[in-house]
């Protein structure tokens, strides 16, 4: 049957038909993929959009709907991750600071690390606390809006959404806990007072919660659950952060607001890598968009996001094969819209500036060993196969990553799911079996 379809064909159009059907190397032919994608009740219920590539053979597998635009979510982090490793050195610029006669001046970065609560960097924070000159800070480096562009506001009280500052101190998130008493408790201790119990605040379960427009945090008059914890983003201001800074110190600093002098010194504080790691693996929204404001104050004299992205758009992502919208470092916003292809184009970009494959994988999410896929994926003969970068808001999932067949194929992968009714954990468990089904078979 096979030689007389070939024969009505003619011999040019055999060698067409082969072509098409073996147009991927030996193994995982592109009509298998296109079989798989196409018979899946999951996959063909929702927007899909996905892109295969062999960076070895340096061509492109498989693709459907590759040229679209969707929402990426945390996948937005990885252009964050690209422009930082364009922009900054091995370590995170903390302060830019001038001594002057007895006084020291000093300008923030917007980084993150300063004081985290893993990151610990304290390199700032001595240099302010052992300096024997008078401590002036110089405010207003930063004039955008404490959410990036398109945030919601209903999610303020969580965690996930801290405000954007020049000058972060411990995450600018509030731990509020119950202690081996059961009494309720807050770090920084600063904010104890403004920690209150509310008899009108009706809720169906226990949780403090914070004033939208101010610092106030109130509980129920409820029973305290023992080990309660909560993580609450406060409301930012120059005059909390120089009062927590203040507090910490045990020192008195100044506001003043002057123009930063061409000759001011940098000092940094945490290794890049260890920054990169905590932002990728469990995808942390305050690092990413805080990055974008010391990537900033590398290159210009405020520390703006929107001039970051845009001078990324244009000096470092101006190939890519559709240009990118662009408008937060951490993907909370849904008007960020990238391209499954524009995806593998960057990953391509990523690998090709940190050449060491293994550094590359270690600071990514790994599959069945740490990040957040570690749940999703299962290790084979207890090693990794996958590094990715997932994206989830509500009705969106995606992966965007590394993968390494048992054959020893280097595959990069974007695997984009919007506008889904279904729970995520079917969406991301018909990813799982995709790619691994890649991985056995490529």
């Amino acid at each position: 049957m096979v030689k007389t379809r070939y024969r009505l064909m003619g011999l040019l159009g055999a060698i067409v038909l082969i072509a098409t059907q073996y147009s991927c190397s030996p193994g995982l032919r592109k009509g298998k993929l296109r079989q798989i994608f196409k018979h899946s009740a999951i996959v063909n219920d929702h927007f899909t959009g996905f892109a295969l590539y062999d960076m070895d053979a340096q061509k492109m597998v498989y693709q459907l709907n590759a040229d679209k635009y969707f929402t990426p979510a945390s996948n937005t982090k990885l252009y964050t991750f690209y422009t930082c490793l364009k922009m900054l050195s091995d370590s995170i610029p903390a302060l830019k600071y001038v001594n002057r006669n007895d006084s020291l001046i000093f300008w923030a970065t917007g980084d993150p690390s300063f004081l985290h609560t893993d990151l610990k960097g304290v390199n700032a924070f001595n240099l302010l606390k052992n300096s024997p000159a008078k401590l002036y800070f110089s405010s207003g480096s930063y004039t955008g809006d404490f959410y990036g562009n398109g945030w919601p506001y209903g999610d303020y009280n969580d965690y996930y959404q801290a405000e954007i500052n020049e000058l972060p101190v411990e995450d600018n998130v509030a731990v509020v806990y119950a202690d081996a008493d059961g009494t309720l408790k807050i770090k920084p201790t600063y904010l104890q007072p403004l920690l209150k119990c509310d008899s009108t605040l009706k809720l169906n379960v226990f949780r403090v919660q914070r004033n939208i427009l101010n610092n106030d945090f109130v509980y129920p008059a409820m029973r305290i659950p023992k080990r309660y914890r909560a993580e609450i983003p406060w409301k930012v201001s120059t005059a909390l952060q120089l009062a927590l800074l203040k507090d910490t110190l045990k020192r008195e600093i100044t506001e003043v607001n002057l123009p930063m002098p061409t000759a001011a010194r940098t000092i940094y504080n945490a290794q890049a890598d260890t920054v990169y790691r905590r932002m990728l693996q469990p995808s942390d929204n305050f690092i990413a968009e805080q990055l974008l404001l010391v990537c900033s104050s590398t290159r210009f004299k405020t520390l703006s996001p929107d001039s970051v992205i845009n001078y990324s758009i244009n000096h470092y992502l101006n190939d890519l094969p559709d240009k990118p919208q662009w408008v937060d470092g951490s993907g909370l916003s849904r008007k960020d819209l990238f391209t499954p292809r524009d995806m593998i184009a960057l990953l391509q970009k990523i690998a090709a500036e940190v050449k060491d494959e293994n550094l590359l994988h270690s600071l990514m999410p790994a599959g069945g060993v740490v990040g957040t896929i570690k749940n999703a994926y299962k290790t084979d003969n207890g090693k990794a196969f996958v590094w990715a970068k997932t994206g989830s808001l509500a009705n969106n999932h995606n992966q965007s990553g590394y993968l390494v067949t048992r054959k020893g194929k280097r595959l990069a992968f974007a695997f984009m799911n919007n506008n889904f009714t279904r729970p995520t954990r079917e969406i991301r468990d018909e990813m799982v079996r995709i790619i691994t089904y890649i991985h056995e078979n490529y």
